[in-house]
């Protein structure tokens, strides 16, 4: 998140890419009283106006301030697509030209927006159509959470977002301060007032960021694993050659101790021959043992160019019963807007890859 002073300057400011500390801070610079923030963020949050001059409870001078100087902009949606499911997957044009995607899951009992934290991804797993992509850059505060202002706009009240993760594009711990920014205002009353537990940051594990998170915001946090061998998660989490799974899962026992009572979720994707063994169970029985754990398996979703295999319907059955007698709470992802590429890995959105991944990899993984 972009310091009050590099933010107050000739340009416009984008007030989205505030969180209340920030808002408040702002409004001070200004020499404006801090409860400033907290009345801006009513009309934008609460009441939906973001034009200035509607906004009755501040001054005429401060109104003509804000819209000489300042904006709320969001991405822009470009494509929507709609699964047979109910599944929204949106592309959302950024100011760049690069494109994000956003999806959005109903069910019963929630809503649930899956949210993209970088325009592409740096970390190359090999499993994840996403990571193919290359990468571009993090995404700004106002890029993060306008994406939920989006989407709660196009979907209406009638469907309110109960639950945002952030397993969109990207990994959301390497853009850290902007991450948390947005999670702030997610969760803040004055913003959209979700509960900590219906808001979570899933990370390949950047383990100096776990290890800052549980300082910086309490929310849910949900790793993706995959492997229980460093040998293998090296070749599908390549992050796990700087922070191998013992300083990952000291990471993990650590962030748990913020939240005794909140598990962690490992997320693992069913490989077929590849992880999928009882072996492969049998280890992951031993490494979650000390963590809160739940586990969540998910079936690879297929992308061009993949050479994996999602394991059979019978082999995931026999790993998540080994893993449930053991005491580990575990199900099984079921799989959502498959038919429109919405489904786990496969968002890949609008990427000008400043990484030249597709000169190492021009066929994929």
């Amino acid at each position: 998140m972009k310091s009050v002073q590099e933010l107050v300057n000739p340009k416009k400011v984008n007030l989205l890419d505030f969180d209340r500390k920030g808002l408040t801070a702002f409004f001070v610079v200004l020499g404006e009283k801090p409860f400033r923030a907290t009345q801006l963020m009513k009309w934008i949050y609460h009441e939906n106006v973001y034009d200035f001059d509607e906004m009755s409870n501040l001054s005429k001078s401060l109104r003509a301030y804000l819209t000489e100087n300042c904006v709320i902009e969001t991405p822009e949606i470009v494509v929507e697509q709609i699964a047979t499911d109910g599944t929204i997957k949106w592309a959302m044009q950024t100011h760049c030209g690069n494109r994000i995607e956003s999806v959005f899951i109903p069910e019963d009992d929630r809503n649930t927006l899956c949210i993209s934290s970088q325009i592409g991804c740096a970390l190359a797993c090999t499993f994840c159509s996403t990571a193919q992509q290359g990468f571009n850059r993090n995404l700004a505060t106002s890029e993060i959470i306008g994406q939920l202002f989006v989407a709660q706009n196009r979907v209406g009240k009638d469907r309110r977002i109960t639950n945002v993760v952030m397993m969109g594009m990207g990994e959301p711990l390497l853009n850290f301060d902007n991450v948390v920014a947005s999670v702030n205002l997610m969760m803040d009353d004055f913003a959209y007032g979700l509960s900590k537990r219906r808001v979570t940051i899933s990370s390949s594990g950047v383990v100096p960021a776990i290890e800052r998170l549980g300082e910086a915001c309490d929310v849910s946090l949900a790793i993706s694993l995959h492997a229980v061998r460093d040998e293998l998660r090296d070749e599908l989490v390549p992050i796990n050659k700087k922070y191998p799974l013992k300083m990952l899962m000291d990471a993990c026992r650590e962030n748990a101790k913020i939240a005794p009572r909140r598990f962690i979720t490992f997320e693992y994707v069913m490989l077929d021959g590849i992880n999928d063994t009882l072996e492969d169970a049998k280890g992951l029985i031993k490494l979650l043992k000390t963590v809160p754990s739940k586990l969540n398996l998910i079936p690879f979703n297929p992308f061009p160019n993949s050479s994996y295999r999602c394991s059979n319907k019978e082999t995931i059955l026999k790993f998540k019963t080994l893993l449930n007698d053991a005491g580990i709470i575990t199900t099984v992802r079921k799989t959502r807007g498959e038919d429109i590429d919405a489904a786990c890995g496969q968002l890949v959105g609008k990427v000008a890859d400043k990484s030249r991944r597709h000169l190492k990899f021009p066929n994929g993984a």
